[in-house]
């Protein structure tokens, strides 16, 4: 297997026999062996369930399901990441594709799936559709705090790495993920407050 990304909790791999992508959660030598290999069996299983769960919900890719506790064994999605895609199209196509990304990630809040790091790095586009990826920090709540937050890291992502555009591209989003979805108002109103803790902590 090929190592193509290396963070602090976990190593991904490339398994090209099986056109798969392989996440492997790292021990940490400071934890009781004991505890260390509970926590990632714990974390794992975890983020596979969120997985499912999204999947389910969206139009993603599923997790096999393996018998190695500290790993994860998905779809190789031969794509782009959005990140360093999406400032490379007109305007009119970067805003249709934000208008995909906000109708998804209504559908996950709405069955109160937080992703936890949601950024265009964490995306890979390919065919036109937009595929989110690491599910790692992410968890269940209906608390509109959490929502509100996973809304402002999306904003930061947009305002840091897609600057050009990025209040078009954000109205764009706030559009689709509004529709239907009538706690949006409510979501919306929290990321002011959450901005504002921001500012101060800084």
């Amino acid at each position: 297997m090929k190592l193509i990304q290396q963070g602090a909790e976990a190593k991904i791999f490339l398994d090209e026999k099986k056109n798969q992508i392989v996440k492997e959660r790292i021990s940490k030598s400071y934890r009781i062996p004991e505890i260390d290999k509970k926590i990632i069996k714990q974390r794992t299983k975890a983020e596979t369930k969120l997985i499912e769960k999204a999947n389910k919900t969206i139009h993603n890719f599923s997790p096999e399901i393996s018998r190695e506790e500290n790993k994860i064994r998905m779809p190789y999605i031969d794509g782009e990441k959005l990140s360093e895609a999406l400032n490379s199209f007109p305007l009119e196509k970067q805003k249709r594709i934000l208008n995909k990304i906000g109708k998804s990630i209504s559908k996950l809040h709405k069955s109160d799936i937080i992703h936890g790091d949601l950024t265009t790095s964490n995306m890979i586009l390919k065919d036109n559709e937009v595929f989110l990826i690491d599910f790692g920090l992410g968890y269940i709540s209906k608390k509109i705090e959490d929502k509100a937050v996973d809304l402002h890291l999306l904003k930061q992502a947009l305002e840091a790495k897609h600057f050009q555009h990025w209040k078009e591209l954000f109205e764009e989003f706030k559009k689709a993920y509004s529709k239907d979805y009538p706690e949006s108002k409510q979501i919306f109103e929290r990321i002011i407050s959450v901005e504002r803790r921001g500012r101060y902590r800084h």
